[in-house]
């Protein structure tokens, strides 16, 4: 159990997000997240995959105390720079289908920023306006909109 907390509290921090930025994200207090990475309380098995996707690891890494971490693929300069002009535009983003964002499906978005394999949008959606952290890895592609096109 405590190595099942150990993890998320380790790709948490190596996301950059908080305890409240990473409960949010979740639909959970930012207490709950602190009792997962104490080791006193384990995330229901309904949340392992958000959690699994939101800090871009997979499920085996989280659960099996002898997996190994995943190598996750830095973004090169190139892309890098790419992306940053990306910033404040209005986008449609397509994603892989085991990954689709329901909230953000046939979407607008705007870009606000782009920190390593993470950006963070926002979106007028029916619920209202939502701003969200999403890892690059699930998104497939980009669309620009509007006079961004």
């Amino acid at each position: 159990m405590k190595e099942l907390g150990r993890k998320i509290a380790q790709c948490r921090k190596d996301a950059g997000l908080t305890q409240i930025e990473f409960a949010e994200n979740l639909s959970v207090t930012r207490q709950t997240v602190s009792r997962w990475e104490a080791g006193t309380v384990l995330p229901d098995i309904d949340k392992i995959p958000d959690i699994a996707s939101l800090l871009g690891v997979s499920c085996d890494y989280l659960m099996k105390d002898d997996a190994e971490e995943e190598s996750r693929a830095p973004v090169s300069r190139g892309m890098e720079k790419l992306l940053q002009q990306m910033v404040g535009k209005t986008v449609r983003l397509n994603f892989f289908e085991d990954e689709m964002d329901i909230d953000l499906y046939d979407t607008p978005v705007r870009i606000v920023e782009f920190d390593g394999g993470w950006m963070r949008i926002q979106a007028d959606t029916k619920k209202g306006q939502i701003e969200k952290l999403i890892p690059l890895a699930s998104v497939l592609s980009m669309e620009l909109e509007g006079e961004d096109a």
